[in-house]
């Protein structure tokens, strides 16, 4: 679903300066002559809403938890470690925040989001913290956290039993279409072994709903709509700072 944004031109009304330095984009040019009577307000539409954790603290130990039990999950399995090891950090990087997803709505993760603090801005500028727009992190809009809770409600209708959660995140982890593969046809079969022993475990616990394991594929295809690095600046970004988590993953992969 796309949020369309409904901030025009047209929403013009009158601005405190202070409102206007903190509206502007870092590209804009300052008007030395201080014209600013008249200033387009800031978006404040879910697309650009940004968002942040109501209770970080409690929150992100939550969510580290969930992580280190979806990372653990990965190393139990004795087919992964067959893999080459590249083939392991490849598939590592595309299923991460998937199968972290699908450990939230196991574990009934609930959490709640308020607006980003206006203080964070004025900071950026009065210490004139101007980076790269290309090495900026994305932050956690509205639109993607509500993409992210409605995913959770999906799985939570479900009602999933541990088997099938498990056989689930043994499907997204075994994918043959993630570039560069060097064990492709190995874990294609990999793939469908999953999907064949989910269509199994089905059968005895909901033998009168033959289209459960069509709806399970369905919700769980759109957990891609949820992009990594909102997961990692929602739920992460607060605990490793500048860390590159995706190197803490694969540290946590391969360690003993």
């Amino acid at each position: 679903m796309e949020y369309e944004c409904y901030c025009t031109e047209d929403n013009i009304q009158p601005n405190a300066i202070l409102f206007n330095i903190l509206s502007r984009t870092d590209n804009e040019p300052v008007d030395n002559n201080l014209n600013y009577i008249f200033a387009p307000r800031r978006c404040h539409c879910e697309m650009r809403r940004t968002v942040c954790l109501k209770t970080p603290g409690e929150t992100c130990k939550t969510a580290s938890d969930v992580l280190v039990k979806t990372i653990n999950f990965m190393k139990s399995l004795p087919a992964f470690h067959q893999l080459p090891p590249k083939d392991q950090v490849a598939l590592l990087r595309s299923c991460w925040a998937p199968l972290f997803i699908l450990g939230l709505a196991q574990e009934r993760v609930s959490f709640e989001v308020t607006d980003t603090p206006a203080a964070s801005m004025l900071k950026r500028i009065l210490l004139n913290c101007h980076e790269n727009t290309s090495m900026q992190m994305e932050q956690p809009t509205l639109a993607g956290v509500n993409t992210l809770k409605s995913c959770l409600k999906k799985f939570w209708s479900l009602d999933l039993s541990p088997k099938e959660y498990a056989y689930l995140k043994g499907t997204m982890i075994f994918n043959p279409d993630v570039p560069d593969l060097k064990a492709t046809l190995f874990i294609e079969g990999l793939q469908q072994q999953a999907q064949h022993a989910l269509r199994e475990v089905l059968l005895p616990l909901h033998p009168n709903d033959r289209g459960r394991f069509a709806r399970i594929l369905l919700t769980a295809s759109s957990l891609n709509a949820i992009t990594p690095s909102l997961i990692t600046e929602l739920f992460f970004r607060p605990v490793i700072g500048q860390t590159d988590l995706l190197e803490l993953l694969t540290e946590m992969l391969f360690s003993k």
